[in-house]
């Protein structure tokens, strides 16, 4: 059994360049993800919450402190390293969809299936979207869906080639309260169903409760950790 943490942060911090001078965004932040888990951060607007997750998941370099992934140093990797160890193993699901809008729904789902050289593609694509209830919209493009039917969309592909980590950032965030809800209800369930770790950005406290552990920032620090659902 591999006990290895799919991700550790030591001591990260991020200093990125501004029209005012070198901004500090993250400052000394460690924090460790055991597998299965499922984490949130919150923090007011500012306190570096996307920041984590875009350094977390190797999209961003740290300006000091190191990030394993799956107990490798990102900061050894170069660009098409950190894909290679991303791929088939890590998804991100955002605020914003990014659904290809030239894909159905089914094609997106499959996209990182085909990538990935998953056999029937496009079979186990329609039988992810059955489970987040979207079976009807299969053959529809993004633009002739809803918010919440494109999250959902959105949520299928991040968790078809199940993943063993989720970054999630502000997944509800774009939703009404029922939609939010809805999606809330299957990021968690899948998450489940597919063994995956979790990391969480979100303003919203009652789906972060939802989290086995909630992390407060402040100032690109934690300053509070608590433990939310059981």
């Amino acid at each position: 059994m591999n006990d290895t943490p799919p991700l550790v942060l030591e001591d990260v911090g991020l200093t990125l360049p501004s029209a005012a001078g070198p901004v500090e965004i993250l400052r000394s932040l460690s924090l460790t993800l055991a597998g299965g888990e499922r984490v949130a951060l919150i923090g007011p607007s500012g306190s570096g919450k996307s920041s984590v997750i875009a350094v977390a998941a190797g999209l961003e370099r740290p300006s000091a402190g190191t990030v394993r992934l799956f107990g490798q140093d990102l900061g050894r990797l170069d660009e098409d390293g950190r894909a290679r160890l991303r791929r088939g193993r890590v998804s991100l699901v955002f605020q914003s969809f990014h659904l290809l809008p030239n894909m159905t729904a089914e094609e997106n789902v499959a996209a990182p299936l085909e990538i990935a050289r998953k056999p029937n593609a496009m079979a186990e694509a329609r039988a992810w979207l059955e489970r987040v209830g979207l079976s009807a919209r299969a053959r529809h493009y993004p633009h002739q869906l809803s918010g919440g039917e494109q999250q959902r969309v959105a949520l299928a592909r991040a968790l078809a080639p199940r993943p063993a980590l989720l970054f999630a950032d502000e997944p509800t965030g774009n939703l009404d309260s029922n939609n939010a809800h809805h999606v809330a209800d299957l990021l968690f369930q899948l998450v489940e169903d597919a063994g995956a770790a979790l990391l969480m950005v979100t303003h919203d406290p009652e789906l972060a409760k939802r989290a086995q552990r909630v992390v407060t920032l402040r100032d690109g620090r934690p300053v509070e950790t608590a433990s939310g659902a059981a």
